[in-house]
């Protein structure tokens, strides 16, 4: 079989090329939002956020009405939970993370076992991508089109909050907002990743392409680019190999992320782990040179 075929057979089949859109669809958002999750170190909020919006899709899912409305309800529910712990006793923040977010999750999890048994909600938790419906894509791509406008709008606001909060105060923004609208950002598109990867691996998606970025420029407006292509190139050959493989979608989406993350880890030109060996080689070098 030559390589034409094996990149033109899967679009012979109209969920294959659903699968495709939609995993690139998520792919791109997921990659723009990891860009200010990495930043600020929200990595944890992420997570929390991510796996606290499932017992909001479950109740939408049972209502017939929009996931997103669920997800953002739980997502602002977990974030003032966390907050009231912090603030009301001893628990620090992390702690204060891991509480509300195993809980919520918790909770999705028992809704999800306590649903008829004709609504089958698996796909929450593990991800669907090859059963993704028109409607599911119809959502999808009107998430990730809100999310993705607000970037745009909002994209300078929001990186002067990342860099500096206290600059941002001064010169007349809202630090509280930007975060709360940051936040809201992340609920939804963690609903348009859920889809895809299932809850438990929706984190990855949204830090990964922000972390390989990181590592593979100084300037944040760079990592703007390379996080989303990124993203969405290693989504599409995921796709294309669990095709080929017979092996989960969402995990194997997930899975060549990762990878892609360990090569740049490795290989990043200015701060992989074999350029910083042989900068502390020549520096070795030259201080035994000038000792001597």
């Amino acid at each position: 079989m030559n390589p034409l075929d094996i990149l033109l057979e899967p679009l012979q089949y109209e969920f294959m090329v659903r699968a495709l859109l939609a995993t690139g669809i998520a792919a791109i958002v997921c990659g723009l939002l990891s860009c200010w999750l990495v930043l600020i170190g929200w990595s944890l909020m992420g997570d929390a956020v991510s796996h606290a919006v499932l017992p909001g899709v479950v109740i939408t899912y049972v209502l017939g009405v929009p996931f997103a409305l669920g997800a953002l309800v739980f997502g602002v529910l977990a974030v003032a939970l966390i907050g009231a712990i912090r603030d009301t006793s001893r628990i620090k923040e992390d702690a204060a993370i891991g509480i509300v977010f195993t809980t919520l999750f918790a909770l999705g999890l028992v809704l999800i076992s306590v649903t008829p048994s004709q609504t089958d909600l698996g796909h929450i938790v593990f991800g669907s991508v090859l059963g993704v419906s028109r409607a599911d894509f119809a959502q999808i791509a009107v998430l990730a089109v809100i999310v993705f406008a607000l970037v745009l709008l909002k994209r300078r606001d929001l990186t002067l909050y990342a860099f500096d909060p206290a600059h941002a105060h001064s010169i007349g923004l809202n630090p509280r907002m930007l975060g709360a609208l940051l936040l809201g950002m992340l609920a939804c598109t963690a609903v348009v990743a859920l889809q895809i990867v299932g809850v438990i691996l929706v984190v990855a998606m949204l830090i990964i392409p922000g972390a390989t970025a990181h590592l593979l420029t100084d300037r944040f407006s760079r990592m703007l680019w390379i996080a989303p292509i990124l993203a969405a190139v290693c989504a599409i050959v995921g796709i294309y190999l669990s095709y080929w493989l017979d092996i989960a979608s969402g995990g194997s989406v997930v899975l060549v992320q990762g990878v892609a993350f360990a090569f740049v880890y490795l290989l990043s030109p200015r701060h992989g782990v074999l350029a910083r060996m042989r900068g502390r080689r020549r520096r070795a070098l030259a201080s035994v040179s000038a000792g001597e």
